[in-house]
């Protein structure tokens, strides 16, 4: 008998979403890849998530498999 688990992936963000902190997982020719930042735009299809270090990742939203809204970092 085999057992696996799967995972469920949804995606939990909409264009209201645009000034939050979130977690994008997107497909690429290499498998998946994921963005952690602030979501700065959402139009015509393409994401923008800025992340910590401020590199500015542009996502098309094809791509995208799953996706929510994730807490503000801690304070150091």
């Amino acid at each position: 008998m085999t057992s696996g688990f799967g995972a469920r992936l949804v995606v939990a963000i909409s264009p209201d979403d645009v000034g939050r902190r979130v977690t994008v997982r997107r497909r690429d020719p290499d498998g998946f890849r994921d963005a952690v930042g602030v979501l700065e735009s959402w139009r015509e299809g393409v994401l923008r998530v800025r992340k910590r270090d401020g590199t500015l990742v542009e996502i098309a939203e094809a791509s995208v498999v799953a996706a929510k809204v994730v807490p503000e970092r801690p304070a150091r």
